[in-house]
């Protein structure tokens, strides 16, 4: 199984998110992390299994918020390039690694 490691853009995207949800309910935020944490597990398990969207890049939906998980997958690693809102921005993240 490869390595997941996000880029400090996706991370600080999650962490965002994550707040804002906890501020309009209690547990909701967490919940975020926890669907998040989810989806890169089963990215991490198969990694060509979600939809292409650019050459190289891969994006796994998220359940039960609207966000998914945009990657790359390399022979050692799965870089995560964006944790997106499905509406917000859209590609905003194309100039990321």
């Amino acid at each position: 199984m490869r390595d997941i490691s996000p880029l400090p853009q996706a991370g600080k995207e999650l962490e965002a998110a994550a707040s804002h949800y906890e501020t309009q309910q209690a547990g909701l935020g967490l919940a975020l992390l926890a669907e998040v944490k989810m989806t890169c597990d089963l990215v991490a398990q198969a990694p060509f299994a979600a939809r292409g969207v650019r050459v190289g890049l891969r994006r796994k939906l998220v359940r039960r918020f609207p966000y998914y998980v945009l990657y790359r997958v390399s022979d050692d690693e799965i870089l995560i390039i964006a944790i997106a809102h499905r509406r917000r921005r859209p590609g905003y993240w194309r100039g990321r690694s």
